[in-house]
């Protein structure tokens, strides 16, 4: 997912100053190249995740959807991760990380490419089949990068190397929806529908065509782009990174999986924390339109994206700080009753304050996804591997509460032209998951004072 894995293989440690002053390089100099061409796909993986936000509102207007209909991009994008993480760790362990690294940027690039064919048919469901293939190239990079950058060095400067790895992953968030603001969202037809009623057909399907072919252009340069890395990386002689832990028996390993409480824990509030971010994201810019602030276009809408992805970055920085006083946990548990607050007012308030709190909840997500995967991954010993694909298929969360609002904005739908009411009442949905993530919060801590002191 867009934000990170960052502690796909590290636990947290009580670890003294001295421990960070090491003369190991954190990237040694034989390991560079290779380091920047798999740090590339933090951000792939980013602009992957950040241009389908602005396609369930794009599909809305060249389809003439309705909401539920359109959600069912994030869905096809999403499930994919449900339906390939664990796929993507029995490639690792049977081959090497390399090879996982390599077999998700050639899927990747085959489901942007397959955009192509999807438009020229005017098929919604290929569209939908392209959006799931490109998802897996993702579960199979997110799978097989985090502990690739960790193996790329000393373990003493493992956290500082994948944290290095990891600053890519929020520019190419940016860069995804900077990518779908100009490529798609500034280019789509601006007829209205009372125009559209009077059209002949051959007129639509034009319109259609043409809007369409922006979606294409957008995702056939990032198709080239991971294509490109792919090769690369494929010619490029790397040192061998095999897995480490072995899985021993498939079934027993899922059988001490499931029997761990706090990692099944984990993987249902992953679950619900990735449906919230990206339910988050998705329905920006239609909140953004019907708030009544005077934004009409998608374009000038879109920018409350940019700013939500802008806030989520600089909360990096500001929890980073704030892990010097306090836990993890502790501070997850502060940003989920802060992202309450936020949801509360865009369901109650709307106008200005609306969309100034649907763009606050953003910063209150960064530490979530981290905390989330470093504590369900606490004592699974020799399953981390499996294990951490589990935590990884918990990102589907994304493929299922996008629908659920959908469901909701269009129940409540209101009779004005943007659907005011229905899309403030769609973020009822980020009340109840940020309260769930708060309670967790709670338990969290529990398990993170076995780990450290703070």
């Amino acid at each position: 997912m867009n934000e990170n894995v960052s502690t796909a293989d590290v636990e947290f440690t009580d670890e003294s100053p001295e421990s960070f002053q090491s003369r190991e390089p954190v990237v040694p100099k034989k390991m560079l190249l290779p380091f920047v061409l798999i740090t590339s796909c933090f951000a792939l993986w980013g602009i992957a995740n950040n241009m389908t936000d602005v396609l369930v509102s794009t599909f809305k207007q060249v389809m003439s959807f309705s909401t539920m209909q359109a959600s069912l991009i994030q869905f096809a994008f999403y499930i994919a991760y449900f339906c390939m993480a664990i796929p993507a760790a029995l490639v690792i362990q049977k081959f090497s990380y390399k090879t996982g690294v390599i077999a998700g940027l050639f899927i990747y690039a085959s489901g942007a490419f397959l955009c192509y064919p999807a438009a020229q048919s005017l098929d919604f469901n290929f569209f939908l089949i392209a959006f799931f293939v490109f998802a897996a190239g993702c579960a199979f990079l997110e799978t097989s990068c985090a502990p690739y950058i960790l193996s790329m060095g000393s373990a003493e400067t493992a956290t500082r190397r994948i944290n290095l790895a990891q600053a890519f992953n929020p520019i190419g968030c940016i860069s995804g929806i900077l990518l779908g603001k100009y490529v798609i969202l500034a280019n789509l037809d601006k007829t209205t529908e009372a125009e559209k009623a009077i059209m002949t057909l051959e007129q639509l399907k034009q319109i259609k065509i043409n809007d369409l072919s922006y979606v294409v252009m957008a995702y056939v340069i990032v198709g080239i782009v991971g294509f490109a890395v792919g090769a690369t990386i494929l010619l490029k002689k790397f040192p061998k990174h095999h897995a480490e832990e072995s899985f021993g028996k498939f079934s027993e390993a899922i059988s001490r999986l499931s029997k761990n409480k706090n990692y099944m824990a984990s993987v249902a509030i992953m679950f619900i924390y990735v449906g919230a971010q990206v339910s988050t994201w998705t329905y920006i810019i239609d909140y953004v339109m019907s708030a009544g602030i005077g934004v009409s276009d998608k374009s000038t809408a879109s920018n409350f994206m940019i700013y939500s992805m802008i806030l989520f970055t600089v909360s990096r920085f500001i929890t980073t700080a704030l892990m010097k006083a306090f836990s993890p946990a502790t501070i997850m548990k502060a940003l989920a009753f802060m992202a309450v607050v936020f949801a509360s007012i865009a369901v109650f308030a709307g106008g200005m304050a609306g969309c100034i709190a649907v763009v606050g909840i953003s910063g209150c997500m960064l530490l979530m996804f981290p905390t989330i995967y470093g504590l369900g991954l606490t004592d699974v010993g020799q399953d981390t591997k499996l294990g951490g694909s589990g935590i990884i298929m918990g990102i589907a969360g994304g493929a299922v509460f996008p629908f659920i609002q959908a469901a909701i904005i269009d129940t409540f739908k209101s009779s004005d032209t943007y659907n005011q009411q229905g899309n403030q009442a769609g973020y009822t949905v980020q009340i109840i998951c940020f309260t769930l993530i708060a309670i967790y919060s709670v338990y969290a801590r529990k398990v993170e004072k076995n780990l450290v002191k703070f």
